[in-house]
């Protein structure tokens, strides 16, 4: 190490703290720092091939440090000498890096002793005693001696209690498997269309009303029955926590099983054979699955893709669910993905009332 700055400064002390006295107390892969006291004679060994590198701090070192500006430590190496680069770098970093933790702390310390009236405000006053302090940090904090100017304590008020993952894991898959299995049903209602049974159904006087409220209303109850299992197998054997309102968990679980229903009626109505039917049934509930948050956490997604999702009844669900089950809200919190829900189910209603037929033709 060297430097040309004047004595006194700063970087003298620095390089004081550091300079190696006893090579006895080094441990393994620990450097051997030297003090080079004449600047223009180290880096002419180093361009003579006599030194590996030198660092240098630069005249102005003190100054710059105490006002706050823009200083550079010179790092001098030999091409060759990578090894020997790379230490002296990790130094300069060292170096840097104590000096902006003390500075910081001493100035924020000089702050409070001057509102205080425990020394004067003169800049002449605040200079010595910043000074004096970093040299007195610096000289102590450098390769691990001496004490910091800034003690903490941590106590320990209990350990972080775990979340439950079946709290986000069963709402998923309850939002996923019940519009899966809804839209699935789809293809039965085809079939019954191919094979003439809803035409001779509205031949004996039964009208379309009835016809579209009783495959409707068997959707609904297939999918209670589902949310039913899905909640007493959470409860039950995960030990699923409902949050501050059940009552809205099972609100929004009940929306999601009547708007699955309604979008089975439509696909039923818009696919012309089973296997379109079918198609459909399992290209919809995988693809809107992942992009509404079944399979992760949509509110980990990115900004534009949270935007896209929001044209799903999943990611509508399934952020209700995340509110009340991972977050703590209340009811209020979820009725926009009860609203979402309720819209989406009129939507998906009205086009299966409008597109409704008999014939297979």
């Amino acid at each position: 190490l060297a430097t040309r700055e004047a004595t006194g400064g700063l970087s003298q002390q620095i390089i004081g703290a550091m300079e190696t006295t006893d090579k006895s107390v080094l441990t393994p892969g620990d450097p051997v720092i030297i003090w080079d006291k004449d600047y223009n004679a180290a880096r002419q060994a180093v361009e003579d091939g006599e030194l590996e590198g030198i660092l240098a701090f630069p005249a102005d070192f003190t100054q710059a440090v105490m006002t706050g500006s823009k200083t550079s430590l010179e790092i001098i190496t030999d091409a060759g000498a990578g090894w020997a680069r790379a230490a002296l770098n990790g130094i300069a970093g060292a170096i840097s890096s104590q000096i902006i933790t003390n500075k910081v702390v001493i100035d924020a310390t000089i702050s409070l002793l001057v509102k205080s009236g425990a020394m004067p405000a003169d800049d002449e006053s605040i200079d010595e005693v910043v000074q004096q302090l970093l040299s007195q940090a610096m000289s102590g904090s450098m390769l691990g001696g001496g004490e910091s100017f800034l003690t903490y304590r941590i106590n320990s008020v209990g350990d972080v209690k775990a979340g439950n993952p079946s709290d986000f894991v069963i709402p998923g898959y309850l939002v996923m498997f019940v519009f899966f299995a809804a839209a699935v049903s789809a293809q039965r209602i085809v079939w019954e269309r191919q094979n003439h049974t809803l035409e001779r159904l509205l031949a004996s006087s039964v009208n379309k009303e009835s016809i579209l409220g009783g495959i409707y209303t068997g959707t609904v109850i297939k999918g209670f029955i589902q949310i039913i299992v899905f909640w007493g197998v959470g409860i039950l054997v995960f030990n699923v926590d409902l949050g501050l309102s059940p009552l809205a968990v099972i609100v929004l679980s009940v929306l999601m099983v009547i708007m699955s229903a309604a979008f089975a009626l439509m696909l039923a109505t818009l696919a012309r054979t089973m296997r379109s039917a079918a198609s459909l049934a399992v290209l919809t509930s995988l693809l809107l699955a992942p992009l509404g948050g079944c399979w992760w956490p949509s509110f980990l997604y990115p900004e534009w893709l949270q935007n896209i999702a929001k044209i799903t009844p999943h990611a509508w669900a399934t952020t209700g669910f995340n509110k009340l089950m991972l977050f703590g809200a209340n009811f209020g919190d979820a009725v926009p993905s009860m609203l979402a829900l309720l819209v989406f189910t009129l939507i998906f209603g009205g086009i299966a009332v409008w597109r409704f037929r008999a014939s297979a033709t």
